[in-house]
């Protein structure tokens, strides 16, 4: 089972999250939260796999508590949830350890993938926004992109190309066929990239890439 925690101000917000992906049979909500603050104890108290967060609350708000929850020595996979289809904090939260960004009115099915898909330890955007939100954050400044590049330069050839791949949003079965290579074996580099830039997740380094230029 997928433990998960729900994160809003709104009871009505988290009864219909709820519902939603308690139909599913792999997928159990154990526990909720208000706010930011409930979210952190909560998570220690439970040791969820997925924490579905609200990014604007009152009092600690979604960002502040994704920072929070990533310096937990078992880190639940952490999905910003909002009803603006480009917030200004979400590039800093995913740099903090968030695997998602979902808008409210995601249909449920995708809701219940998007559970599913972090949890196996992939990345999920909302479709309608992840080239909006890249783009946004694709032009840094030239010493930024001089930094980025850096702390790419360890990577291999054939792990820049899979990283590129990452970059443009694609995920492991699409990017093993644009490279000729097996599921399995971008799966791999993906594994390796993330152990030499020192980062949890492939969201954290397709920002780097962008901050680099490289996509």
């Amino acid at each position: 089972m997928i433990r998960t925690v729900l994160v809003d101000d709104e009871q009505l917000v988290r009864s219909g999250l709820k519902m939603i992906l308690e139909a599913a049979d792999d997928i159990e909500v154990v526990g909720e939260a208000s706010d930011g603050a409930e979210a952190v104890r909560v998570a220690r108290e439970s040791g969820p796999d997925v924490m579905l967060l609200d990014i604007r609350m009152p009092g600690v708000d979604g960002l502040s508590a994704a920072a929070e929850l990533a310096r937990l020595p078992v880190p639940p996979r952490v999905v910003l949830l909002t009803t603006f289809d480009l917030d200004e904090y979400v590039h800093q939260a995913l740099r903090a350890g968030a695997v998602g960004f979902l808008l409210k009115d995601t249909p449920p099915r995708d809701l219940i993938g998007a559970v599913r898909t972090v949890y196996e330890g992939n990345a999920m955007l909302a479709p309608s926004v992840t080239k909006r939100m890249l783009e946004r954050f694709s032009a840094p400044a030239a010493p930024a992109a001089d930094e980025a590049g850096k702390r790419l330069s360890v990577l291999s050839e054939r792990e820049r190309h899979v990283l590129v791949a990452i970059a443009r949003g694609m995920s492991n079965a699409e990017a093993g066929k644009e490279l000729g290579m097996r599921e399995a074996t971008v799966k791999a580099h993906v594994s390796r990239i993330l152990s030499k830039l020192e980062m949890t997740n492939r969201v954290q380094a397709a920002i780097l890439a962008h901050d680099a230029g490289w996509a």
